[in-house]
């Protein structure tokens, strides 16, 4: 086997990122190199072999063959120097698989498959095991880990912001639910997609022509090998799978990968100085910059936000891939080998992800402080809603310029009302109706006007929770 220094390797996921991710790349091997693809290319040849020993014998010579041992006996080495000869992957992998078995049935390898039925049943098998073994469960670590943190910032009050501005208050945790609920549903759809994943043994076109000169039923002769994998066959083939069994599961990918990378820009952005709400983990021996010892980058963040760039473009590729001339061309040969690197990117951007979320140190002081950054002018909405529905039809045009002296005046909102009596004695009274709140009271702390940003916040987790449970059981 060549031996090679990772540091002359071309792509950085195979240098950079796996020093930074070792045990997750080294997981992820099992299921996405090259090595994997052999083997589990084996997998569905030794199960196609075993299925014709099943039909032409009984179960028990089957058994004695000991088909299994072909994982321990074929490796990519022999498959490619096999290839050497052949210029072709799969027949080279035949020709090493008839060397390794007994030569009384030595014939029956490949019997009635075309190599799509192979590569595409194997892709499928290890689409479906990577989700659920390394993907998924990487995932509700991330969801956790956000949940515990939301539930614990449910009650901190923050300022909402929508276009960069502030808006109302709310809380922390009613922030960060929202990446609870999106992430919780793509998880979701994530493990239903992957079940779906299917396999095929129809032949060159997809006619099953080769397997009925084998069997009366070609399709129960497919349905056999394929239980066998834990799959189901392809509803209509050409010499492929459907190509939306995949897709869909790879775009559901980026629809998480995507909610990831939004969640990195938010605590991003609540990095910057002059909001500085939050706080990534900077340890003693950091560096934030060559040149100024002062700077505390949210580099983690930028780092999965980095990531989420470079790999969810490749979902055109994924598109792109969905096409193929008649019952086959080769066009997604190359393109379809990168769905690996994709993955790979993605899982990076989870594990950082998870050392943001587990690590982020949030300054509860500086959260009040910006609510009242501009006094309490975030209650305008307030004061309009309680003057309108008291009557007043132009409320929203009262308290706007009401807004525009106090940013001349500096005047806090509610001392700016108290100007006008009546103004004040209707907000007031309707306040007092409606909540049951003291007007001052209200008025002097902005942060308590939070709507149902709590309860909204402890409903989601709690869903969450319970969802995630019913899936850790589904996985089992």
């Amino acid at each position: 086997m060549e031996s090679r220094d990772i540091f002359r390797n071309l792509s950085p996921l195979d240098h950079r990122y796996y020093l930074s991710n070792k045990e997750l790349f080294n997981s992820l091997s099992d299921y996405l190199s090259e090595d994997a693809t052999v083997e589990y290319s084996i997998k569905v040849e030794a199960a196609l072999l075993e299925t014709h020993l099943l039909i032409q014998n009984s179960s028990e010579n089957s058994q004695s063959y000991n088909i299994s041992n072909l994982l321990n006996t074929v490796n990519p080495e022999m498959v490619y120097k096999e290839e050497e000869k052949t210029n072709h992957h799969m027949r080279a992998l035949v020709n090493v698989i008839k060397k390794n078995v007994p030569p009384e049935i030595s014939h029956l390898v490949h019997l009635g498959a075309t190599s799509v039925d192979i590569i595409d049943t194997s892709t499928s098998l290890r689409m479906k095991d990577v989700t659920r073994k390394v993907i998924i469960p990487l995932l509700m670590e991330l969801l956790e880990d956000i949940i515990e943190l939301t539930d614990k910032e449910a009650e901190t009050p923050q300022v909402g912001r929508t276009h960069g501005q502030h808006a109302v208050p709310v809380t922390l945790g009613f922030s960060l639910a929202e990446y609870v609920a999106r992430l919780g549903k793509s998880i979701l759809n994530l493990e239903q997609l992957s079940l779906d994943l299917r396999g095929k043994l129809a032949g060159a076109v997809g006619a099953y022509n080769a397997t009925s000169l084998l069997v009366k039923d070609p399709r129960e002769l497919e349905k056999k090998f394929l239980s066998i994998l834990g799959l189901n066959p392809s509803e209509y083939a050409t010499q492929m799978v459907e190509p939306e069994y995949l897709l869909r599961l790879l775009l559901e990918m980026n629809v998480a990968f995507g909610i990831i990378a939004n969640l990195a820009d938010d605590l991003r952005h609540l990095q910057r100085t002059e909001i500085d709400e939050l706080r990534e983990l900077f340890t003693d021996t950091q560096v934030g910059s060559s040149t100024m010892p002062q700077k505390r980058n949210p580099w983690n963040s930028e780092h999965v936000k980095s990531l989420w760039k470079a790999f969810s473009p490749r979902v055109l590729t994924f598109y792109m891939d969905q096409i193929s001339e008649h019952q086959r061309d080769m066009s997604n040969s190359a393109s379809s080998r990168f769905v690996a690197d994709y993955i790979s990117g993605f899982a990076a951007a989870i594990a950082r992800m998870k050392k943001i979320v587990t690590t982020i140190k949030v300054d509860r002081d500086r959260l009040l402080k910006n609510i009242t950054f501009h006094g309490d002018l975030v209650l305008a909405e307030a004061a309009y809603v309680l003057l309108s529905i008291s009557g007043d039809a132009d409320a929203h045009e009262r308290v706007r310029k009401i807004t525009l002296d106090c940013e001349k005046t500096g005047k806090n909102l509610g001392a700016e009302l108290k100007e006008d009596k009546k103004l004040w004695s209707i907000i007031s009274a309707r306040l007092l109706k409606t909540s049951g709140k003291d007007p001052e009271e209200f008025f002097s702390h902005p942060e308590n006007y939070r709507g149902l940003a709590v309860e909204k916040t402890k409903e989601i987790t709690g869903i969450y929770k319970g969802k995630l449970k019913e899936l850790m059981e589904k996985l089992k």
